[in-house]
């Protein structure tokens, strides 16, 4: 079992930056591949960043990828996404999500487990 929470969204310009972090509980952390997903009223939840146990093999959507970096620190039980030169477009709310023992996943019905979310709001 393992619980998540995130934090650090927020309101930002657009050209910003802003860090979430999702705390872990339990001692089986690093067993899992995490994820970060993000959804906006009307849309399904889609995936933005992903992390194997081991930190060797990190994957992003292509609308992030070079702008959101993904990281994590299995002594803190906690998994970074950091995310510059933010655009309105990524405004959503953000969720963490574990998967137990498997590659990095990018269909959210296939998470384990979830965070609350945490809104981001890009203003232009």
């Amino acid at each position: 079992q393992v619980q998540l929470v995130e934090s650090g969204g927020g309101l930002v310009q657009a050209g910003g930056s802003l860090r979430l972090s999702c705390a872990g509980s339990g001692r089986t952390f690093s067993r899992y591949v995490m994820g970060w997903f993000r959804q906006v009223p009307g849309k399904e939840r889609e995936f933005v960043a992903g992390i194997t146990w081991d930190s060797v093999t990190t994957r992003y959507a292509d609308s992030v990828k070079g702008r959101f970096t993904i990281s994590r620190d299995n002594a803190k039980n906690t998994v970074s996404l950091q995310m510059n030169s933010l655009k309105p477009e990524d405004t959503a709310v953000y969720f963490c999500a574990a998967r137990a023992l498997s590659a990095i996943w990018t269909n959210s019905a296939q998470s384990d487990y979830w965070g609350q979310g945490t809104q981001v709001t890009v203003s232009s």
